[in-house]
């Protein structure tokens, strides 16, 4: 009798415990279901025209799920990060996503948004192969960096271009014996970020290691840039299409190439077996491209306010080659392929700013016109 006087209570507690936790579950439950309900009536879907170089990105799985939390959809569209503030569909469009905060900037003069967000960035690199190592070396362009990484002498290599040399001609060239000029491929100035960063890059260097950043700096380089562009022949109008080359065609098309670390990056993490030829050359100096969304709606902005805060998106864009504040697991990821970046950018200049890069830009143009 005592023992059922002291189980009941203990019992009834038990019981009210139960119903209480019942209670809580049934209540986030409901707040749950309210909340997937209000995302559900609230969804939207976000058009983004972007930068060919994240393309993988934005199309990702995972990027979709933690969108879709949002109550966000996205449909994508590609073009060159330039090209995008010329495209007269512009209207049509929620959200511009190009590489480089020029580009953004000049979208923005052309659509009128304020609203512009500042998301991953990447630094300029060269793409060559491990076959030119040793013949670069010995012309003092290319030397490695604690056995991990190689560096590139952008004044030396832009002096050798400027001289029309042939890799022929280098010292001791066995490897790569061909008539061809020495040049770096890159996109059009004209219409793509990438091609605008280059030609910021070789004009900091003809203008004395300095900034051009007034009008007689511009005047006074622009004619050397040129050539630069003009020898390249054909030039493609985004990112990705050099990069392809360089990867399907190899070293007789691509020698040189200038891209975002980025594409290599993200060439190397999404391949088991990537070309063991490759290699990712870092300019020294160079410059950091900042992908940067342009909100040209108010659907536009809540998708660039999710992209820019959510610490998922941030580990999903490591996983595509792009750095961030915390590039940790970019790095791991990296190194876990067996190939050596340097953490820390050291050797960046800033490009010139957006009304002497037009500037610098038109003059190219008209060259390129002649």
């Amino acid at each position: 009798m005592n023992l059922r006087k002291a189980v009941g209570p203990a019992l009834a507690v038990v019981l009210l415990a139960g119903v209480g936790i019942a209670i809580r579950h049934s209540i986030r439950d409901k707040m749950d279901a309210d909340n997937a309900a209000r995302r559900i009536a609230n969804r939207v879907t976000v058009k983004v025209l972007t930068g060919s170089e994240k393309e993988k990105f934005l199309t990702d799985p995972e990027l979709a799920k933690v969108l879709d939390s949002e109550g966000i959809a996205i449909t994508v569209q590609k073009a060159g990060s330039r090209e995008i503030a010329t495209r007269p569909d512009l209207a049509s469009f929620d959200a511009a996503y190009p590489a480089g905060t020029h580009a953004a900037l000049k979208i923005a003069e052309t659509s009128g948004s304020k609203h512009v967000y500042p998301s991953f960035f990447t630094p300029m690199a060269v793409a060559s192969w491990k076959t030119l190592i040793p013949v670069l070396e010995k012309s003092g362009v290319v030397s490695s960096k604690n056995g991990s990484y190689f560096i590139i002498d952008m004044a030396k290599l832009v002096d050798i271009m400027k001289k029309d040399t042939r890799w022929k001609d280098l010292p001791d060239n066995t490897a790569y014996p061909v008539g061809k000029a020495v040049l770096v491929t890159s996109t059009d100035v004209r219409k793509s970020n990438s091609g605008a960063m280059y030609l910021g890059l070789a004009a900091y260097i003809a203008n004395g290691n300095n900034v051009v950043d007034t009008d007689a700096d511009a005047n006074k380089v622009a004619s050397s840039m040129v050539g630069l562009f003009s020898k390249q022949g054909y030039q493609e109008s985004s990112s990705a299409g050099p990069f392809e080359d360089y990867t399907a065609m190899g070293i007789g098309k691509s020698p040189l190439v200038m891209i975002y670390e980025q594409q290599f990056l993200e060439y190397v993490l999404s391949h088991d077996k990537p070309n063991p030829d490759m290699v990712l050359l870092y300019p020294a100096p160079t410059i950091l491209s900042k992908h940067t969304i342009v909100a040209l709606t108010d659907n536009g902005e809540r998708f660039a306010q999710v992209m820019t805060s959510n610490p998922k998106v941030s580990s999903i864009a490591q996983h595509y080659g792009f750095r961030t504040q915390d590039s940790s697991e970019l790095f791991a990821a990296v190194e876990a392929k067996g190939l050596g970046i340097p953490h820390t950018i050291v050797d960046v200049i800033d490009p010139p700013r957006y009304d002497i890069l037009e500037k610098l830009i038109g003059r190219v143009d008209a060259g390129l016109n002649r």
